[in-house]
């Protein structure tokens, strides 16, 4: 086991400014534009809301908006930013290796703190909140740490394959439970049970966050929150899968220096985006509404269509970003989302708790007002006041205020908080 450095200075500490792959901070902040677009909708209206694709009563322009966004970004950013997290952890652990100084406690704590901020966020602010599951799944992480390179994107791909294939046996049982006309009444019992309850969460949602007072908001995100946490055995092999593609595009090179690898990259942006769209245009042609009273195996194959569409589109993205950053005309456009993407704990914050403050009822009381269509310029407009922000913060402070604190309880000290003049 290797020793604790004696000099404080050379103990494991925060990624400096000098060190960081500007390209990871890029996809970041371009992560961070796709979730607040996918998380919108959740957020100015109820939660379950947006769980359930197109939404059959819109018209014109407010549907023509929900059909995009659940096919160009519904479950491509999430992933985008699982995928960031799984790189986050490579790099710190690639890092401790190289310097030969002890990880897994820092990593430990690291993990216990975002849990901390992801309870605090899914029960103050937000019940949308995905910190929880990341800071619960990361724990899982560390076992796979010495895994070979080789090995790490077949684990990574039947890891995320796992929720697909779980969706895929519940539609086929589903299915085959209709020969039986007494299996059948229990099964559709069972699935009107389902869907009456989802219906009801929704409602207390509605009610809760539209006209509620902020305690009634608190007691509905604990309800919500224990929801989704219940389904973290089917949502999270998923997140884990990218966790572990993330840590092979570091192990690999590949994300700190692309242009080795050109052929990867030149087939995420013309294989595997033009296949995961084509999958998601076939998902919504088979099911562009989700019926919570109706599982079967058509269902089930519109959602692995959606779930495999969605990572194969989200690798796609990041190949045209990686391009991008490469490119002398559109680098230095995308340069302008590394400083969001350095603080992408604290916009992903500050997202929630400004949404939250314009629409619930303890706020400006907006739910369910804002036309679907305009969300979109809605969002894009919050995005560049948080890129402006993050630019402006960044040139006086080395991190982010909910960086500064994940980095200072993981550390067990205070970070230095001004930047360098010289830097800046």
């Amino acid at each position: 086991m290797n020793a604790i450095p004696a000099n404080p200075d050379a103990r494991l500490r925060p990624v400096a400014a000098s060190e960081r792959i500007e390209t990871m901070d890029v996809l970041r902040g371009f992560a961070l534009l796709g979730i607040l677009l996918m998380n919108i909708e959740g957020m100015a209206g109820p939660l379950f809301q947006s769980f359930s694709g197109l939404d059959p009563a819109l018209t014109g322009a407010d549907r023509t908006a929900d059909a995009l966004v659940y096919i160009l970004v519904q479950g491509k950013f999430y992933t985008m930013f699982s995928l960031l997290f799984g790189m986050g952890f490579a790099v710190m652990s690639t890092r401790a290796e190289a310097r030969g100084q002890p990880f897994a406690g820092v990593y430990w704590r690291r993990s216990l703190v975002l849990l901390g901020i992801g309870a605090i966020h899914g029960l103050l602010i937000w019940s949308g909140d995905i910190l929880l599951m990341y800071a619960l799944l990361s724990f899982f992480l560390l076992a796979f740490r010495n895994v070979s390179t080789r090995w790490l994107p077949w684990l990574a791909g039947l890891a995320y394959a796992a929720s697909s294939g779980m969706m895929l046996l519940i539609g086929l049982l589903g299915t085959l439970s209709q020969l039986e006309p007494t299996a059948a009444a229990q099964w559709n019992q069972e699935m009107a049970k389902a869907g009456a309850e989802m219906n009801a969460m929704l409602e207390a949602q509605r009610h809760a966050y539209g006209s509620g007072t902020y305690l009634q908001a608190v007691a509905q995100r604990a309800s919500d929150v224990g929801f989704m946490l219940s389904n973290l055995l089917f949502i999270g092999p998923t997140v884990f899968g990218m966790f572990l593609f993330g840590t092979w595009f570091v192990k690999s090179g590949a994300i700190a220096t692309p242009r080795e690898h050109p052929r990867l990259f030149a087939f995420l942006r013309w294989g595997a985006l033009p296949l995961g769209l084509a999958l998601m245009l076939l998902s919504f042609w088979m099911e562009p509404t989700t019926d919570f009273n109706n599982i079967n195996l058509h269902s089930s194959l519109a959602f692995a269509a959606s779930s495999i569409g969605s990572v194969l589109m989200a690798f796609g993205y990041l190949g045209w970003i990686v391009k991008g950053v490469q490119s002398a005309a559109a680098a230095p456009l995308l340069h302008w989302l590394a400083p969001a993407g350095r603080m992408a704990l604290t916009n992903y914050l500050m997202q929630s708790i400004l949404c939250t403050l314009i629409f619930n009822g303890y706020g400006l009381g907006y739910l369910d007002q804002l036309p679907r269509a305009w969300q979109v310029p809605f969002v894009f407009a919050l995005f560049l006041l948080q890129v402006l922000y993050s630019r402006w913060w960044l040139a006086r402070f080395r991190f982010g205020p909910a960086e500064w604190v994940w980095r200072s309880l993981t550390y067990l000290r205070p970070q230095p908080m001004r930047a360098n003049p010289a830097s800046a």
